[in-house]
């Protein structure tokens, strides 16, 4: 029989595995953020036009949505340690494979399978996380990690332009290859293992009807929209600003990496305030809260169609207020999504996962179908669009779901 581990307290030791967690996070990521400016050179290579550009962080999330549906069940299975260790190794090993192709559709494949590296880490990472510490100790640690993990999105456009351009492009996946190794041996070393294998498990065939009834529960869905909905804004920002920064404001692949920065750190900050409040406010006050920055970054936005720059200063200053409310609410989402149904908490993350990344992959392409059709304006209309969507979903669920967190503390507190 395995031995469970059960963090009670934060500390360096107990810190360690998130750590190596979260650097494979951050692996997974800048496999992204290194890889967006390196398509422009890679477009280039393969002789095809920059549409491409964001169809490969499209393939990314595809991937990402692909296995999520088996690795949270396998874990509840087999233990979250050999299943996650042995995502580490597949996608080490598919960013090497970047090596091996000479064609624009090879590579987008190949981009599939790398992106299968995110179906690991929410289904399979953060599921330990959240089981091996309590509530607040939980929602502290996932604060910390994001912010430990937003270092890709800052540094990764930055680091990517400039190594494209002093080493060839597929010198990023060398460097994303190199970075997962370190946390793989990590992992091996401090990784706990949260569930007892040798326990009776249901049969591979339920899991079919594991999934018709998590995704019947309203709860579940709600929840784990609004996950995904708050981040879709940052999302199509992602996967479009090369395109935007480079090809309609002209800036060069350094000054797109620079005009990365205010977005992330607005995101860091967020998360930051979320770590410091997290044992003072009532979960969820964060996300209330947050709507505020989320309009005011929608306005701002909305502004910058009317005012003619020859700058990104409207559209990134709304983008920016946008990431800062992600970060307010995005840790607090997750618990409240995790929490939303009483299945084993491999297959509830693993359907948090595949949800947020088909939702990721639409919000990308509605962003990109606005682009082709109507420009930057209509890049901007549609992640306007996707905020709107977000609060309307939301406001209700979050009430709801602080409402009944009140009602059962109060039901269970002792005479």
């Amino acid at each position: 029989m395995p031995f469970i581990v059960k963090f009670a307290r934060l500390n360096r030791q107990t810190l360690l595995f998130p750590l190596a967690l979260v650097l494979f996070e951050f692996a997974v990521y800048i496999g992204n953020d290194m890889a967006q400016p390196a398509m422009l050179f890679a477009t280039r290579e393969f002789g095809v036009s920059m549409s491409w550009v964001p169809i490969s962080m499209t393939a990314y999330l595809v991937g990402g949505a692909t296995l999520s549906w088996f690795t949270g069940p396998l874990s509840d299975r087999v233990g979250r340690r050999p299943v996650l260790l042995g995502g580490v190794l597949f996608f080490l090993l598919s960013c090497l494979a970047t090596y091996f192709v000479f064609s624009i559709e090879a590579f987008i494949a190949l981009r599939v399978l790398q992106g299968l590296g995110l179906c690991f880490i929410g289904s399979v990472g953060y599921a330990v996380v959240q089981e091996t510490f309590d509530e607040i100790n939980a929602v502290k640690v996932t604060a910390l990690m994001a912010n430990v993990a937003l270092i890709a999105p800052m540094v990764g456009p930055l680091a990517g332009a400039a190594l494209a351009g002093m080493a060839p492009w597929r010198t990023c996946f060398l460097v994303i290859a190199a970075i997962s190794l370190v946390s793989l041996i990590g992992l091996w070393k401090k990784m706990p293992e949260t569930v007892n294998p040798d326990t009776g498990k249901p049969p591979y065939s339920q899991i079919i009807h594991d999934y018709i009834a998590l995704f019947s529960q309203a709860r579940f869905v709600h929840s784990s929209l609004s996950m995904a909905l708050i981040s879709m804004a940052l999302i199509g920002w992602i996967a479009m600003s090369p395109v935007l920064l480079v090809n309609d404001f002209g800036l060069t692949l350094f000054d797109y990496g620079l005009w990365q920065l205010p977005v992330f750190l607005s995101l860091v900050a967020g998360n930051v305030v979320v770590f410091f409040i997290a044992d003072r406010w009532p979960l969820g006050h964060s996300i209330l809260i947050g709507f505020w920055p989320m309009l005011m970054g929608m306005v701002v936005a909305f502004t910058g169609l009317f005012v003619h720059l020859r700058s990104p200063l409207f559209l990134v200053t709304g983008i920016s207020l946008m990431a800062f409310a992600e970060g307010l609410s995005i840790s607090v989402l997750y618990r409240f999504a995790l929490m939303s149904s009483e299945k084993a908490k491999g297959i509830v993350s693993a359907g948090m996962s595949m949800l947020a990344m088909v939702c990721y992959a639409i919000g990308i392409e509605i962003t990109r179908v606005a682009y082709v059709a109507w420009g930057l304006n209509g890049f901007t209309l549609s992640v306007i669009a996707l905020g709107c969507c977000y609060i309307l979903i939301t406001r209700p669920r979050i009430h709801a779901e602080m409402t009944l967190r009140s009602s059962t503390e109060f039901s269970t507190a002792p005479d």
